[in-house]
């Protein structure tokens, strides 16, 4: 919400800046009137393009680096949860996919894509061993 707020804020800012009458130009004695700088919108969407950056861009590259590590570092025993809800142990790891034991009676394993991991939720440190 607080985003929405930043950028409505910021485009009624340019807004009334570029409906703001320019500043009176200076009294000419020729009948050429003085230009405005064609370059003002640009002093004004630079600093906004740097806010949405710092506030947007810059989080969700953050979570990602944080997630990609968080699935690097999967290992036999992690409870993990899945992005459909289901909670079960690591019991097999391959490059892609990941083998979860999600009860012991009867025996049921099922295997994801890691990208389907979306949090590990503790180590069972009685299946590392």
């Amino acid at each position: 919400m607080a985003l929405q707020q930043i950028a409505g804020l910021m485009s009624e800012i340019m807004l009334a800046a570029a409906e703001a009458p320019a500043a009176a130009p200076p009294a000419t004695t020729g009948g050429a009137a003085a230009q405005p700088d064609p370059f003002t919108i640009f002093y004004f969407m630079i600093p906004m393009i740097l806010v949405m950056w710092f506030f947007m861009i810059r989080p969700n590259q953050k979570r990602e680096r944080e997630r990609q590590d968080m699935l690097s570092k999967l290992a036999k025993g992690d409870r993990v949860i899945t992005s459909s809800g289901i909670v079960g142990s690591i019991v097999g790891l391959s490059e892609k996919s990941v083998v979860v034991r999600v009860s012991d009676d009867p025996p049921v394993k099922i295997e994801f894509l890691r990208a389907a991991i979306t949090r590990v939720a503790a180590r069972d440190e009685s299946e590392a061993k």
